[in-house]
């Protein structure tokens, strides 16, 4: 890792920036990343254990890997880095994110193209973003109004709260660039704490639903 991404808490990593600050510390530290992971405070809820990539066997599924021994390989990267944050603060829909790729993976094996609801669930792990915002601003987003998006309903975002669920998007804010997309989901105005908003979103992932990839691109 070159330098710090928390130093400057930028708010696009909230709600990740304290604990993300603890871990990057260590890390930068010389600690390995699983080990650095697994020292915050939060580990203990996730019922997982982080531990390095050499974990997982030759010819196993990651996927299955965590499912069958809730041990997730970790590599010494800010991809990883980022995932291991996720699973400290969204524990429960982490989980069952996994839980339905491994069901998906023990049902059909590892196939060349991943079916619909697999392929779902990748997207939003690595770049989706829950939106809490009033229902003008969803329906501008939805019809991909731009201009009037960002145009006349732009004080509208002050009541808006966008909080980033995908590792690989945030790997991509670290150094951004002008092409960048989210798939977000709208997620209910009146949660107000992330634990709560974990809760929800795991009881909100549902096969039927998320395998129409229910996004929308921002």
């Amino acid at each position: 890792m070159g330098g710090s991404v928390f130093a400057a808490r930028p708010a696009w990593l909230q709600p990740y920036v304290d604990v993300g600050a603890r871990v990057e510390q260590r890390w930068l530290q010389g600690f390995a990343l699983p080990d650095a992971l697994n020292d915050s405070a939060e580990q203990a809820a996730t019922g997982i254990r982080f531990v390095p990539q050499t974990d997982l066997p030759e010819g196993t599924a990651y996927e299955q890997h965590i499912g069958d021994t809730r041990r997730v390989p970790t590599r010494d990267n800010l991809h990883d880095f980022f995932n291991g944050l996720v699973w400290l603060q969204f524990p429960h829909t982490k989980r069952r994110l996994n839980q339905l790729q491994a069901e998906a993976i023990a049902a059909n094996g590892v196939q060349a193209v991943r079916g619909p609801l697999r392929d779902a669930l990748t997207v939003f792990d690595e770049n989706g973003a829950l939106l809490q915002a009033p229902d003008a601003l969803w329906e501008a987003l939805r019809a991909r109004h731009w201009e009037r998006l960002f145009g006349p309903l732009r004080p509208l975002w002050r009541d808006a709260r966008l909080v980033l669920f995908g590792h690989a998007l945030m790997e991509k804010l670290v150094l951004p660039r002008k092409p960048m997309v989210a798939h977000v989901y709208q997620a209910p105005a009146a949660i107000e704490s992330i634990a709560e908003l974990d809760a929800w979103l795991a009881q909100d992932v549902q096969p039927l639903l998320w395998a129409s990839k229910p996004f929308t691109p921002l």
